[in-house]
């Protein structure tokens, strides 16, 4: 998945059911990700979904408690870990609506090159629903991007509100989880070992064990620093104007 590539309705639905399943599964054993981004979804051989990447995920969360750690990628992150009011499991879902947004418009709401402007629209300017969009797709993405966590889709059943919305509703939910259905595209490998449709970026990145201070790491995390095309943890605030 890639940045100005868009899919057809159809096919994004899908991708997005696939993860709601992959989310649900960590939800239920007190799992919050907090990194969906393309980077991180990965399709096998038969076109499915895997997810990956689980460096920010954070264990014992129930769906009632809060974290409040700064992490995440700035396209995707949720307006309260942006705000540092506390999140929990609706963080998991918000990144979902911006990334089912850029799956069908090629890019995330709001995105910007500006970090710290993109930071202050994603808490403050109204998002814009594309007039190709169906009615369905439309009304998910809004109950996704709710900017309040307590009134966002998934708040009171987590993914089963999302597996009743309309935009689901041809959906056989059973078949996705068991990955019974067709996928509308199948990566073209030799073998499970073929990293020929991986980015070379990453196939050629050295592999290093690395030894973590913690003292160290407590010190970079109270730096308020950003990296361009990196996911970043640690703890911010945004510049008041």
């Amino acid at each position: 998945m890639r940045k100005d590539q868009k899919f057809n309705e159809y096919r994004a639905k899908l991708y997005a059911a696939e993860i709601v399943c992959a989310i649900e599964a960590l939800h239920k054993e007190n799992i919050i990700y907090r990194d969906l981004k393309p980077e991180n979804v990965l399709l096998d051989a038969q076109g499915h979904i895997r997810i990956t990447d689980f460096g920010l995920s954070k264990q014992g969360v129930g769906r009632r408690d809060k974290t409040h750690s700064f992490c995440g990628t700035p396209e995707y992150l949720a307006p309260e870990i942006i705000k540092g009011s506390g999140h929990s499991w609706g963080a998991d879902w918000w990144s979902l609506g911006a990334l089912l947004y850029e799956m069908l418009c090629g890019r995330p709401p709001h995105y910007n090159r500006d970090r710290q402007q993109m930071l202050r629209d994603i808490t403050e300017k109204p998002i814009p629903m594309k007039q190709y969009f169906s009615p369905e797709a439309t009304a998910l993405l809004q109950a996704l991007l709710e900017r309040d966590p307590a009134r966002r889709i998934g708040a009171e059943r987590d993914a089963q509100e999302l597996k009743a919305h309309a935009f689901f509703k041809d959906v056989d939910w059973d078949a996705v989880a068991r990955k019974e259905h067709e996928m509308p595209f199948k990566p073209k490998v030799r073998g499970p070992e073929d990293t020929s449709c991986i980015d070379k970026l990453f196939t050629k990145e050295r592999l290093e064990e690395t030894q973590v201070d913690p003292n160290a790491l407590t010190a970079h995390q109270k730096k308020e620093a950003h990296f361009d095309g990196f996911t970043y943890a640690g703890q911010t605030k945004l510049q008041q104007n």
